[in-house]
């Protein structure tokens, strides 16, 4: 069986980082799981990670997507260890009556213990969580006791993109351009994998995943 190369696309980044890597999913079998990635959930349910067709992916043909249901499907690459960094996404929530959310994890032991950023099309919001035994909980975002992330207007069956750099303790999130807030979190301090996210029954695409590190 020919065996399936992710393509790659280098360019140069900050200092201290390794050169950055983009997944676009575009030289692998559509209909199935990418190949290196672990296709999972969080929690109960049934996620359906696939590579498929869309003409209106960022970089065509081909696009990763979830289309099952279940608690937090997440999806993850399997060949990462990324202490410091930063992981970047271009999303397109599709439908979903209960969520349309995508996201990005990092430093994930398991898939049930990560780090997740998201983006929810039906709560127009943002909020950066930890996954702490496959229990999700929102991070207080600095300078600001409580709450639940910000609002920021997440329109349907358009491609946004979602960013997150970290570095020790400290998180940078950013959507479509824009630095949103910052969080601090010493739960999980180690290296860990990165991935994609989505929640119950959102049907959500994702293209270009690029990511730096050490």
């Amino acid at each position: 069986m020919k065996i399936l190369r992710l393509t790659i696309m280098a360019v140069a980044m900050t200092t201290g980082l390794a050169t950055a890597e983009t997944v676009n999913f575009d030289d692998m079998k559509t209909g199935a799981p990418p190949p290196g990635w672990t296709a999972t959930q969080t929690g109960s349910g049934s996620a359906k990670w696939s590579v498929e067709k869309d003409d209106s992916a960022p970089s065509k043909p081909n696009v990763l997507k979830q289309s099952g249901q279940a608690t937090f499907p997440v999806c993850i690459k399997d060949d990462t260890s990324l202490k410091d960094g930063f992981v970047e996404v271009k999303f397109k929530p599709v439908s979903g009556k209960e969520d349309q959310a995508g996201g990005v994890i990092w430093r994930a032991k398991d898939s049930n213990n990560y780090y997740i950023f998201r983006a929810n099309a039906n709560e127009n919001n943002v909020v950066l969580y930890k996954t702490v035994n496959g229990k999700r909980t929102p991070l207080d975002i600095v300078g600001r006791k409580g709450g639940y992330g910000i609002k920021e207007k997440v329109a349907s069956g358009q491609w946004h993109t979602l960013r997150v750099e970290f570095a020790g303790n400290r998180f940078k999130a950013y959507f479509d351009g824009k630095h949103l807030f910052d969080v601090e979190d010493n739960t999980f301090t180690g290296p860990g994998k990165i991935g994609v996210w989505t929640k119950a029954d959102s049907v959500t695409e994702f293209d270009n995943f690029t990511y730096a590190g050490k």
